[in-house]
């Protein structure tokens, strides 16, 4: 019959609860160790770890150790040093062993001594059987040995101290052997915040109730970025410490399956909650600490039974099978009674009749959870493998000065599982519904077999397409909406503009108005010649189109004469004429009523526009190339009487002639290419052939 030792690290101190468990295998073949020199060891049926006495520290002198280590049939084994730290230089009288097999057949795999060796590679047996042997005689240093060991089939074991930092990648997938909490390691955080990138990964799984430490198992592991503080918890027979700012942190993937099931949310109602016994003790206005109470994070009493012994036990009924993944407890939290229960063990039932105490795998003692180290912080554990179950129980085993406890059950709902349904062909059809038949009394009715025929649709192939398809769609639909309402807006501008104007928008406005008053002469003509090509833009009806270009009027220029623009047959802009109501002094067309005091009516058959006056400014004679007939008597247009035109002169320049021209050698005007017309000055002297 073999043994092993299982060991359970709790925190240090005056209230230490530290878990030592000596487990009785049963089994022949399964493990063994046997010896002086055996330190913390727990051998597990496909993973184990195993060290020398004392270690981390000295082992002692003179001792010897065997283990017997047995996989399933077919397997074989290989181990991982952690680390290998033993005095001696020839091998002789300190050393470590491994062979092929058991007993008397055995047969050497390898041999080490030395201090700091290191062994990087996996040592793998031939054999399903294998024996490792550590020898100490006499010396003076040394740490010892600690290993790890599996099956083959988990070619990724890493040993208990290795910590997150050693693995830079950002996911990895590890084997954890069992057995790591005999590590001396510490840990820092928690879950789900993280731990801190120096704990050790393996230690850190059992903590976080993603493996069991009597087994072992696979780990997710996901890195990230660190967080300013690291909280300590105990759970799982690990306490972990708090801890500052770190570069980077690790997190554990799981099932998902870790929901509180209703106690503190009040899902469950105080109905559901039974107790072997209640106390009765008033404190303030309640006197009984009930069932009702015993909900974690719960202000007021919690749960306290009458006696305090071995037979006191409370109850949740959770109305259905669930999957139960852990538990979390709580002592009393008042600081008045400072009541806890430090260790217990649990029970599960389908119909509240038959009970189950747990155990863990391979095991066939009942399991002692750690509880509460004191009345106020939370203690977590987890279920390995889980329980599915209606009912639970908790059995206090240890308490401090009476039973007192608040409590959540954590995990999920069971999912339904298919029923395979296999095809009868010999099964009746059933009559139709014409025929009928007699009630056969006395049997038993089945329920009729339904199948669910709908198949789960495959999502994540069309929610990947939706997800392009639908913004490109999007996108050519408003692209085609665009181009529809640009082309109707050209459209309607160019049908707008085809009955008001011959020049671009930006000639119409007001401010083009006033720049043309510093354009040249020609360039004015030119374009107010064009503009009177369109009327009735301000809707007085519907005016004919007139073309007049710049060659309809005559421009012929006598020495000394000047042609006037085709504005110069109207007054200058000098303010609004009260007979004359049109805005646009320029662009509107005369009315046949009111007749400018500039310009002279127009003929009913003549022409549309003024004839442009031509003036001799330098009182010549026509000259008879002439295509304008001059009056004979232009002298005296300027002579007689006060000036008819005035002077114009610059804003800018005060007194000075704006559009006089300079005079040659004989006193004659000449005028400019870019003049316009030329305003008559001033004459000072007499015409000839007056007095």
């Amino acid at each position: 019959m073999g043994r092993a030792v299982m060991v359970g690290r709790g925190p240090t101190g005056a209230r230490v609860l530290v878990l030592s468990i000596l487990i009785i295998l049963t089994t022949e073949d399964c493990r063994a160790q046997k010896g002086d020199g055996c330190g913390p060891t727990v051998l597990g049926p496909s993973s184990g770890t195993l060290s020398s006495l004392g270690y981390p520290g000295t082992y002692p002198n003179n001792t010897v150790c065997e283990w017997e280590i047995s996989v399933p049939h077919g397997s074989r084994v290989h181990f991982h040093f952690a680390e290998l730290d033993i005095e001696d230089s020839d091998c002789q009288v300190n050393y470590l062993r491994l062979y092929n097999g058991i007993g008397l057949e055995r047969s050497e795999i390898v041999k080490y001594c030395g201090l700091g060796l290191r062994v990087g590679q996996l040592i793998e047996s031939s054999t399903h059987q294998v024996t490792v042997q550590f020898m100490s005689g006499t010396h003076h240093s040394g740490r010892g040995f600690y290993l790890s060991y599996s099956t083959t089939q988990h070619t990724d074991l890493i040993t208990c101290l290795d910590k997150g930092a050693d693995f830079p990648e950002a996911e990895f997938s590890k084997y954890c052997p069992a057995g790591c909490l005999t590590s001396t390691e510490e840990i820092s955080g928690t879950v789900p915040n993280g731990y801190r990138e120096s704990s050790p990964v393996c230690v850190a799984a059992v903590h976080a109730g993603v493996v069991s430490n009597a087994v072992g198992g696979r780990i997710s592991v996901v890195s990230s970025k660190g967080i300013p503080h690291y909280e300590a918890t105990l759970a799982n027979n690990v306490s972990s410490t708090g801890g500052t700012l770190s570069d980077s942190l690790f997190t554990f993937r799981t099932n998902g399956c870790s929901g509180t099931l209703g106690l503190e949310s009040g899902g469950v109602a105080d109905t559901q909650l039974s107790a072997s016994s209640v106390w009765e003790w008033s404190v303030g206005q309640q006197s009984v600490w009930a069932p009702s109470g015993a909900r974690l994070k719960k202000a007021g009493l919690p749960w306290a039974s009458a006696q305090s012994d071995l037979k006191q036990w409370l109850q949740v009924d959770l109305k259905r099978e669930k999957r139960i993944t852990g538990i979390t407890t709580t002592g009393s939290t008042l600081r008045e009674y400072r009541y806890y229960v430090s260790a217990y063990r649990v029970q599960h039932s389908n119909d509240g009749q038959q009970w189950l105490s747990y155990r863990e795998a391979n095991s066939t003692q009942d399991k002692i959870f750690q509880g509460n180290i004191n009345y106020l912080h939370e203690v977590r554990n987890n279920f390995l493998p889980p329980i599915e179950a209606r009912f639970v129980r908790i059995h206090p085993t240890l308490w401090h000065q009476r039973i007192a406890l608040k409590l959540e059950l954590v995990g999920c709902q069971i999912l339904a599982k298919p029923v395979p349904r296999v095809f009868d062909p010999y099964r009746h059809t059933p009559p139709s519904m014409g025929t009928k038949r007699p009630p056969h009394f006395g049997q038993t009715t089945h329920p009729p077999d339904i199948r669910n025929t709908t198949m789960p649709p495959h999502t994540g192939k069309d929610v990947a397409l939706a997800a392009v398809l639908v913004p490109v769609l999007f996108m050519v639909l408003t692209a085609l909406i665009l181009t529809v309402v640009c082309a109707w807006h050209c459209r309607s501008r160019k049908k707008s503009s085809d009955g008001t104007y011959d020049l671009p928008h930006w000639d119409r406005t007001d401010w083009w108005k006033s720049m043309k008053q510093l354009l040249p002469s020609k360039m004015v003509e030119t374009e107010d010649s064009v503009r009177y090509s369109e009327v009735g833009r301000l809707g007085r009806g519907a005016v004919p189109r007139l073309h007049a270009e710049p060659a309809d009027y005559a421009e012929p220029l006598v020495s000394g004469v000047t042609t006037l623009g085709a504005r110069s047959t109207f007054k200058p802009d000098e303010g609004p004429d009260p007979g004359y109501t049109d805005p646009d002094l320029y662009d509107a067309p005369i009315s046949q009523d009111v007749y400018h005091a500039y310009a002279e009516p127009l003929p009913a058959t003549g022409s549309e526009y003024a004839t442009p006056i031509v003036v001799d400014m330098g009182c010549h004679p026509s000259s008879g190339g002439s295509t304008l007939n001059q009056p004979s008597t232009v002298c005296s247009f300027m002579g007689a009487g006060p000036p008819s035109l005035l002077t114009r002169t610059d804003s800018g320049r005060s007194g000075r002639t704006a559009y006089d021209t300079p005079k040659n050698a004989t006193g004659q005007a000449t005028p400019p290419e870019d003049q316009t017309y030329q305003v008559p000055q001033r004459n000072t002297q007499k015409p000839k052939g007056k007095s």
